[in-house]
């Protein structure tokens, strides 16, 4: 099915904004694709302020003062903070007091600092990819959402730091991750290159699940993937496994619920870059998921009532 066919039978009849959290980056191509995609589905992107911690100084409204480390990464005295705070030393009731459902999207690596165990930089000179004003913004604004049951649907980083805040084990490099256990990655992931989007199938594990309500499959084929942080454990957390990833033996965590709020999801792929990609009608769209099957999360989400 392509893109005539979710376009004519699934537009809200009124219109529904769908809010999505701050970017530092919102010229992105994954941050652009999901404002167009909010847009494909009849309903207005409304983009948030940054959320604020009262327990770190900003030099402006959107950068800290001296709260980072050399490579960019938030220093650990404040991540502990913001850790044990959470939402309560902060600006979210005044940013989130009117959302009734977020979009936490795709974007830059998240502060290893901010994991439930702490890790150091990974060392990977090409990979210093940090926002750690974003990360704080976002652990902020994710642990509000799920105190409140706000309805959540997270992407790719929004998916891993729906993890690090229910206590996930994380992994900073999945290339070496592989590597360490003697396994290839073979960029299953994300293009060496980093020219285009990987392609890869996701197994869904729980026919119980949101996501197999959504999509009613059991396997996702060709969805977008571009990340090298990852999720591989979430024992020990309130989070359910709901989809994976196999590559050489090694399981990569593709999808993740709270089962116990009304509608708490998270994707490790990028279902937005598969619509963009029908929208803009590029070259390679059909390397990619199909657009009904990836615009049906973001219609879940519109039409989602508690």
């Amino acid at each position: 099915m392509g893109l005539s066919s979710i376009s004519g039978c699934s537009q809200s009849p009124v219109k529904k904004n769908i809010y999505v959290a701050w970017s530092n980056k919102q010229n992105s191509y994954s941050f652009i694709s999901t404002i167009k995609t909010i847009e494909a589905i009849g309903c207005e992107p409304v983009v948030l302020d940054i959320v604020k911690s009262s327990d770190i100084n900003y030099k402006d409204d959107y950068h800290f003062d001296d709260a980072l480390d050399e490579h960019g990464i938030l220093l650990s005295e404040y991540a502990k903070k913001v850790k044990a705070n959470s939402w309560r030393h902060s600006n979210v009731e005044d940013i989130a007091k009117d959302i009734d459902c977020i979009i936490f999207p795709g974007g830059s690596d998240i502060c290893p600092t901010l994991y439930k165990n702490e890790q150091p930089w990974h060392g990977i000179e090409d990979d210093t990819d940090y926002a750690a004003e974003r990360d704080v913004s976002d652990y902020i604004l994710m642990s509000y959402c799920l105190e409140n049951d706000i309805p959540i649907f997270a992407i790719c980083r929004g998916m891993q730091m729906l993890s690090v805040v229910s206590g996930a084990e994380m992994v900073g490099d999945i290339p070496t991750y592989f590597q360490e256990q003697g396994k290839d990655d073979n960029d299953t992931h994300r293009d060496s290159n980093k020219e285009i989007f990987a392609s890869h199938d996701v197994n869904v594990l729980d026919m119980s699940s949101l996501l197999y309500k959504i999509t009613n499959k059991t396997t996702l084929n060709k969805v977008p993937s571009w990340h090298h942080q990852g999720v591989i454990s979430i024992e020990d957390t309130r989070l359910s496994l709901v989809a994976e990833n196999v590559t050489d033996g090694i399981s990569i965590i593709e999808g993740v619920e709270r089962k116990d709020l009304s509608f708490c999801l998270g994707v490790q792929f990028h279902p937005e870059v598969a619509v963009r990609k029908y929208i803009d009608k590029e070259e390679d769209m059909e390397n990619y998921m199909d657009y009904d099957l990836a615009a049906s999360f973001f219609v879940a989400l519109r039409d989602f009532k508690k």
